[in-house]
């Protein structure tokens, strides 16, 4: 597909991604908080599937752009979540389930990201060869 309407749907699928991952971030920061004994299990789990997602959504595009929007999304989320509000409300604690969802997550995220494979750089390409 070609012309205005591919980049109107690649835009589409761009922000969509972005809510995936703003998605992700609400239900994780509700859930990561698990214990299995003394381990935080969930968080863990969470840390597979922060990995999972972006790499995926990279993978299937075929670009690290693909795989920056759901990690995006996620961050912002999760960094609002991780902060109090002006009722004292706090959903990511900063216990041991919390940290190693918020600081592993941007870890995993960003992994994910960065080891994403990529269609190469615009400025190598040689214009109007493929």
């Amino acid at each position: 597909m070609s012309g205005p309407l591919a980049g109107a749907l690649t835009g589409a699928v761009y922000g969509v991604l972005f809510l995936l991952g703003v998605v992700l971030g609400v239900v994780g920061g509700f859930e990561h908080a698990w214990y299995v004994g003394e381990i935080p299990g969930a968080a863990i789990v969470w840390l597979a599937a922060l990995f999972a997602v972006p790499y995926a959504t990279g993978r299937l595009m075929g670009g690290k752009l693909a795989a920056l929007m759901p990690a995006a999304g996620w961050l912002v989320i999760s960094f609002l979540l991780a902060t109090p509000q002006a009722a004292g409300d706090l959903v990511i604690a900063g216990d041991t389930s919390g940290f190693v969802y918020l600081y592993g997550g941007a870890v995993a995220v960003a992994a994910a990201v960065v080891v994403t494979p990529s269609k190469g750089s615009w400025l190598l390409r040689s214009y109007g060869r493929s």
